[in-house]
C-alpha cells in the first residue's frame, strides 16, 4: 500500500492529468480547448482540395505553434461545411466563395477573416483518342481547344464546373448548348467515363485532371494559365477563411493568431517554387496518394497571396464570377460587414 504522504504527492498530479483529460474531451466535439501551456486547440473544416495547402503548410512549418494554436482537421463537403460552422463543430471553415456567399444569402452571421488562394485551379482533360483526333496537346492554343470541344460529349459532376466550362467556351464564341453534357455523380465518375470512352472530356478542379494525364489516360488542354476567365485577375478569390461573428468577437486573440499563421503560409507559397521540399511535404498530406509532379503542377495553378488581406475590388470580382459568371447564388451580395482584415498583421 502507498503511504498517505505518497498519496498526497500524487493527488495534484492526478488532478492535473484529469484536468488535461477533461480539456481534451471538450475538444472532441469541436469546441475550443486550452491546454495548461496556453495552447488552444481549434477545429478547422477542410475539403481535401489544393486550397487546404495553406493551412497544412502553416501547421507543418510551425506557424500555428508559434501562435500557440493546435489544429484539429475535420473533413467536410460543400453541403456540410456551413452547418458544421454554425453548430460549432468547427471554429474555422476553409470555404469557397460560393459556399460563403450562399451562407450570407441565408443571413447567417459569418465573416471572412482572410483570403488564402486566388482564382480557380480547374482543368479540362480530353481522352487520348479525342486528343489525337483533333491534334490537341497541352500546348494547343485556347481558341483551337475550344473549337475542338464544340459538338463533343462532356462529363460534368457539378453545376458550377459546367458553368465554368461554359465561360471558357463562350469566350471563344462556342455555344455551350452545342456540347452534349453527361451529368455524373462525382469527379471520380467523370474520370471513369473518360477512360471507358463514354465522354470525350470533363472539367473539374485539380489535381484530378492532371492525375488522368499522369496516368496516360488523357491530356489537360485548358487550365487557369490558358483560360484567364478562371484566374484571380478576373475571377477573384478562390478560397477564404470563414468564422462565425460571435466566435471572432469572443476569441479575437485566437482568430488573429490563426489568420496570421495562414498569411505566413500563403506568403511562403507565393515566394517559393511549387516543387519546394516543404511545400511538397505539406501537399502530400493535403492530397495523399497524389504523385509529386501532379502536386507541384496543381500548387502552381493557384495564385497564393503575399498578403491575406481582402478588399472591395477583390470581392467585386469574386461576386461577379459567382453570381453572374457561373450563375450560382443568384441573390448573392456582400458588404464590408461580411469580411475584415482586422485580424491580419
Amino acid at each position: 500500500m502507498r503511504s498517505r504522504t505518497t498519496a498526497r504527492r500524487l493527488a495534484p498530479a492526478t488532478a492535473a492529468l484529469l484536468g488535461a483529460a477533461l480539456l481534451s474531451a471538450c475538444g472532441d466535439n469541436g469546441s475550443t480547448s486550452v491546454a495548461s501551456d496556453g495552447t488552444t486547440t481549434v477545429s478547422v473544416g477542410v475539403s481535401g482540395n489544393v486550397f487546404d495547402l495553406s493551412i497544412r503548410l502553416a501547421d507543418a512549418n510551425g506557424y500555428f505553434a508559434k501562435q500557440k494554436i493546435k489544429i484539429k482537421y475535420v473533413t467536410l463537403t460543400a453541403a456540410t461545411g456551413t452547418s458544421a460552422l454554425e453548430s460549432g463543430s468547427v471554429q474555422f471553415l476553409n470555404s469557397s466563395p460560393t459556399g460563403f456567399l450562399a451562407a450570407l444569402s441565408k443571413k447567417l452571421p459569418e465573416i471572412s477573416v482572410a483570403t488564402n488562394g486566388g482564382g480557380n485551379p480547374l482543368g479540362v482533360v480530353v481522352s487520348d483518342e479525342f486528343a489525337k483526333k483533333h491534334k490537341l496537346t497541352a500546348d494547343t492554343p485556347a481558341d483551337q481547344v475550344a473549337q475542338a470541344l464544340a459538338s463533343s460529349t462532356a462529363g460534368v459532376s457539378s453545376a458550377n464546373t459546367k458553368a465554368e466550362a461554359g465561360i471558357f467556351l463562350k469566350a471563344h464564341d462556342i455555344d455551350p448548348a452545342k456540347v452534349k453534357w453527361v451529368t455524373l455523380p462525382s469527379p471520380a465518375a467523370d474520370k471513369a467515363a473518360l477512360t471507358k470512352g463514354e465522354v470525350d472530356w470533363f472539367i473539374t478542379s485539380e489535381p484530378i485532371p492532371l492525375q488522368v494525364q499522369h496516368q496516360g489516360d488523357g491530356v489537360v488542354v485548358a487550365d487557369p494559365a490558358k483560360v484567364p476567365e478562371w484566374s484571380y485577375a478576373e475571377a477573384g478569390y478562390g478560397q477564404v477563411v470563414v468564422a462565425k461573428k460571435s466566435y471572432v468577437k469572443s476569441d479575437a486573440k485566437v482568430v488573429k493568431g490563426f489568420a496570421t499563421a495562414v498569411q505566413q503560409a500563403t506568403a511562403y507559397l507565393s515566394s517559393h517554387d511549387s516543387g519546394d521540399a516543404k511545400i511538397l511535404a505539406a501537399a502530400r498530406t493535403t492530397l495523399p496518394g497524389t504523385p509529386d509532379d501532379v502536386l507541384s503542377a496543381s500548387v502552381g495553378q493557384v495564385q497564393w497571396p503575399v498578403s491575406a488581406q481582402q478588399d472591395d475590388e477583390g470581392w467585386k470580382k469574386t461576386l461577379a464570377f459567382v453570381k453572374d459568371g457561373i450563375g450560382a447564388v443568384p441573390d448573392a451580395s456582400i458588404s464590408a460587414d461580411n469580411w475584415t482584415n482586422t485580424y491580419l498583421p
